[in-house]
């Protein structure tokens, strides 16, 4: 062979190596130019036109559904029209829910299709969903596509496809896609993202989220999960099942599709030291867990590190398995102060945390005016300490006065698709993943959520809770 043509062949060759090295890392970018057109619309501040009154229905009646249909029946012009669930029992319990409070009974939908029924019978606002996460992306978009907005439970979808289909159906329907991501109202989390806003962190460098919480008795309980679904989950996937409840308060602080963006991840996870072996031990007295013995589970812990455009970076960790005390770090380091919720709230201006008085002082004068006006309500009703009662009475809120949501879709897009980027990551031993930008680019212009209530001069009516809650909450 000649020279010449020895060099060609190198060149060629070399040149197709460097093409190939970049394709793995380079996947999640082709899957967005296979699912994510060019916008139709932009949601990003997106304002819906009013509705009086929202009729609601409310799907799945299980672990988190009953509680939704008690907060939602305290809040003032939201009337829960339909209530479903797989199983007739549980939405009979919640009817009664309903009609103990002196309001009227919604329509019931049960058995695997109910819902289906539900959307085409029934006449909408707002479906609120409270089921198994591989149902959140279709109920989700078929939600949207009967014409009401959505409102789910977390995550918004378990693979890249389905976070791109809700954003496209949320562009082309023009309804809003709500992923129910209440710890971005709980207290500390509002104080400081206000905190943020307002440049007592100066330019925030880095971010810590999580979501470590002990469920391995209850991912074995026979009485927990519906057939076991979420023990499921932690067979079928392998990497942050959960990354919702640290990332999101922390991507509103950092401005994520709304200034800057989470271009790539890298995850690493522990093996499995926990789940494998409590179901052989289960399985030696009750047969019901033999299914369970052998099969391979999720890691104990999965640590995802993600940049962002600006060279910002964030730390996320799951672990649900694990013996230690609950946390979700939720810590922001900038350059002029440092915060951590867990575990216990403070907050620094350099090299030591300020005390007690000093930071009820910030309370006082940083929460935001949501927690002012609804907050002391929000804690009678509950949910999680109310910050449950804060977002949904903040979505009827905004849905009521055509204001724009706190969180759209493109947040609960990529706050979701770290789910099966963290998967893809840790089957690959660690490597990078680019995450998509389901903004589109819009990401450059797109503005931070406003944290006033009147959303930029919209003074509209704030609701109160309904008249017949009021002494169950001794309002004056």
């Amino acid at each position: 062979m000649k020279l010449s043509n020895m060099n060609s062949n190198r060149r060629d060759f070399l040149k197709k190596a460097s093409l190939l090295s970049g394709v793995a890392v380079s996947l999640p970018a082709l899957h967005q130019d296979a699912f994510g057109a060019s916008a139709s619309f932009n949601m990003s501040g997106y304002a819906a036109p009013k509705i009086d009154k929202v009729k609601v229905a409310v799907i799945g009646l299980g672990m988190r559904g009953p509680g939704a249909v008690d907060r939602l029946s305290y809040i003032e012009g939201a009337e829960i029209v339909a209530l479903c669930d797989k199983h007739a029992d549980r939405v009979a319990k919640a009817q009664k829910l309903l009609t103990s409070k002196g309001l009227k009974e919604a329509k019931s939908y049960s058995g695997e299709d109910g819902w289906q029924q539900m959307l085409k019978e029934t006449e909408l606002d707002l479906v609120y969903i409270c089921t198994p996460w591989p149902y959140h992306a279709p109920m989700s978009i078929a939600a949207m596509k009967a014409g009401a907005h959505a409102a789910c439970e977390v995550p918004i979808g378990l693979t890249v496809k389905e976070c791109w289909d809700v954003v496209k159906t949320s562009e082309e329907t023009k309804k809003h896609c709500m992923m129910l991501e209440n710890c971005c109202y709980d207290f500390f989390e509002m104080l400081t993202l206000n905190m943020v806003r307002q440049g007592l962190f100066g330019e925030l460098i880095h971010a810590e989220g999580a979501y470590i919480h002990d469920l391995l008795e209850l991912n074995f309980n026979k009485n927990g999960y519906d057939n076991m679904w979420r023990l499921r989950e932690n067979i079928k996937m392998n990497g942050n099942l959960y990354p919702t409840h640290g990332l999101g308060p922390i991507a509103q602080c950092m401005n994520i599709n709304r200034g800057d963006r989470m271009t790539h991840l890298v995850a690493m996870q522990s093996n499995d030291f926990m789940m494998a072996e409590k179901a052989r031990e289960l399985a030696t007295s009750d047969s019901f867990f033999q299914e369970f013995v052998g099969k391979k589970y999720r890691g104990n812990m999965d640590t995802t590190l993600i940049k962002t455009e600006k060279g910002k970076t964030m730390m996320l960790q799951h672990d649900v398995t694990s013996p230690r005390p609950y946390s979700r770090l939720h810590a922001l380091s900038g350059t002029k102060a440092f915060a951590q919720k867990y575990p216990e709230e403070r907050i620094a201006f350099g090299h030591s945390f300020v005390k007690d008085e000093e930071l009820k002082g910030l309370y006082d004068k940083y929460t935001p005016q949501l927690i002012s006006y609804i907050g002391e309500q929000a804690k009678q009703v509950g949910g999680h300490g109310g910050m449950d009662f804060m977002m949904d009475w903040r979505l009827i809120d905004c849905l009521r006065n055509g204001l724009p949501l706190d969180q759209d879709v493109y947040d609960g897009a990529s706050w979701s698709v770290i789910v099966p980027l963290s998967c893809e990551s840790v089957a690959r031993n660690s490597k990078t993943v680019a995450i998509p930008d389901f903004t589109k680019g819009a990401w450059k212009t797109n503005q931070p959520h406003d944290l006033t209530l009147n959303g930029g001069g919209n003074t509209g009516i704030r609701p109160k809770v309904t008249k017949s809650q009021e002494n169950q909450l001794n309002v004056k």
